[in-house]
């Protein structure tokens, strides 16, 4: 097996990969299995004679072989082929390119053009490009700023949410002043600013099986900024049947991961977690927090990943993942192996339509579709009732199932036990056990699970404080932070 190299104006050829492996005893026969793999490249190596073109050169190794017979140029495995043609990004290519670049975009992007490895040719496959992130959040916001900065020409952007206060240490397309406004509105005003030459696409909603292969359609590139499982097994599928790339990442407390899934012959985001966690083990950002800059780190590896496949220099993370550890400082990138069993992008594809994914990720649904809230279907009290309660001296006793640093943000006087420790330590509301325990959380998630093994173990009584100490805060006092 020979490691030849492709250089970068003939790499389209061979699917953008700058390096192949391929079988031959000889350096002849190692290209000749080059050309019947991948055809088009062909006619850039040899004329219609069968002889090497003069203007490319063979090295093997570091050894020129042109006037070498290359079918008795023995091959060892461990030898290097590299494909050495003439270039020249003379004037007929120039005069010959549908998108030039303006005077001032050339002043712009003086820093890429510079770049022996990117140049006139790399800037013009950017202007040319498009690239659709999902999500204007944490990831969101770094990849679109780089993705435009460096000059993608289309820029699309899938999200339906609000900017909101606890967004802002993190979410830097947004400012304080865009605090209640929608994502897409701040997002495309702080890109434009950022590069004018930029066409924003925006599309303010949530991302379905039905509206998914429609949205993605035409993209070359998807950068998945998503923040839950159901959304990212979504992109995931509709890459692989759409045949684009996912620049793909995911953030939680001090610790991210990168990779590039859905790539021709590469593995998919299936073939590296076949299956999501159950409903509930896995927190949120929310809940588990982030560091702010956490989601910089891994937003740039995105943007770094979707600009090498743009324009075919590098070698880009397809079937690896980058595990990046920012309290030790640490990244490491693990090998990732194709599934062929992988009921999407195997051999033998089980699934080739969209599913629902809220389901596949175990997370029960109204018959219109929602996702359904795990509180509707147990016992729960609302925070006004829970103050009249108060008021009128029948207080009951109240358990707050957070982490410690979250009660010392806020609290509502309640007894701490946080979640993950709850079952072992049930013994010690055995004497609460036939009032009312009313428990609460930051928002409701982890609270209304409490509940729910509290009233397997015997706690009938258990209440689930609607909205948690969020809606105690915007309903009650809002003199109190919110997180």
């Amino acid at each position: 097996m020979a490691h030849i190299y492709i250089p970068s104006p003939l790499r389209t050829y061979v699917d953008g990969q700058s390096t192949v492996d391929i079988e031959g005893a000889t350096v002849q026969e190692a290209l000749a299995n080059l050309v019947r793999q991948h055809p088009a490249i062909g006619k850039h190596l040899f004329a219609e004679t069968g002889k090497l073109r003069q203007f490319v050169n063979i090295y093997r190794n570091e050894e020129d072989i042109r006037y070498l017979d290359r079918e008795k140029t023995a091959l060892d495995p461990k030898d290097e082929i590299s494909i050495v043609p003439s270039v020249a990004g003379g004037a007929e290519n120039d005069a010959c390119m549908p998108h030039t670049l303006k005077p001032e975009e050339i002043r712009r992007y003086s820093r890429h053009l510079t770049l022996p490895e990117f140049g006139m040719e790399g800037q013009r496959k950017l202007k040319t490009s498009s690239v659709l992130v999902v999500g204007a959040g944490g990831l969101g916001s770094p990849l679109a700023m780089y993705l435009a900065a460096a000059g993608v020409g289309k820029i699309g952007i899938v999200d339906f949410d609000v900017v909101d206060e606890t967004n802002l240490q993190r979410q830097i397309l947004h400012g304080t002043k865009d605090v209640g406004r929608k994502k897409l509105v701040s997002a495309r005003e702080t890109i434009r600013d950022v590069n004018p030459f930029v066409e924003v696409e925006t599309f303010d909603t949530a991302l379905t099986s039905e509206n998914a292969l429609d949205i993605l359609s035409g993209y070359d590139i998807v950068a998945d900024g998503t923040d839950n499982f159901p959304t990212r097994y979504l992109v995931n599928d509709a890459c692989v049947m759409l045949g684009i790339p996912n620049a793909y990442a995911s953030i939680f407390r001090f610790e991210g991961q990168a990779s590039v899934f859905a790539a021709k012959d590469g593995p998919c985001y299936r073939c590296l977690y076949e299956e999501p966690p159950p409903p509930g083990l896995v927190p949120s950002c929310a809940e588990g927090g982030v560091l702010g800059v956490l989601p910089g780190l891994a937003g740039a590896i995105q943007a770094t990943e979707a600009l090498k496949m743009l324009t075919g220099i590098g070698e880009p993370l397809i079937g690896r993942l980058l595990v990046i550890d920012a309290l030790g400082m640490h990244f490491r990138a693990l090998r990732i192996r194709r599934n062929p069993d992988c009921p999407v992008c195997g051999d033998h594809p089980s699934q080739t339509e969209l599913i629902d994914y809220q389901a596949f990720c175990g997370i029960p649904t109204q018959p219109n579709g929602n996702a359904m809230n795990q509180e509707t279907s147990l016992p729960e009290i609302t925070v006004r009732e829970l103050k009249n309660r108060i008021d009128q001296g029948n207080r009951p006793f109240i358990l707050d199932v957070r982490k410690s640093h979250e009660y010392d943000i806020v609290n509502l006087g309640g007894t701490l036990i946080p979640l993950d420790e709850l079952a072992d330590r049930l013994d010690e509301l055995e004497d609460h056990k036939n009032v009312d325990i009313v428990v609460h959380c930051r928002s409701g998630g982890r609270s209304s699970r409490a509940v729910q093994l509290m009233r397997e173990r015997g706690f009938e009584h258990a209440l689930n404080l609607k909205g948690g100490v969020l809606a105690w805060s915007d309903e009650i006092d809002p003199s109190m932070p919110q997180y």
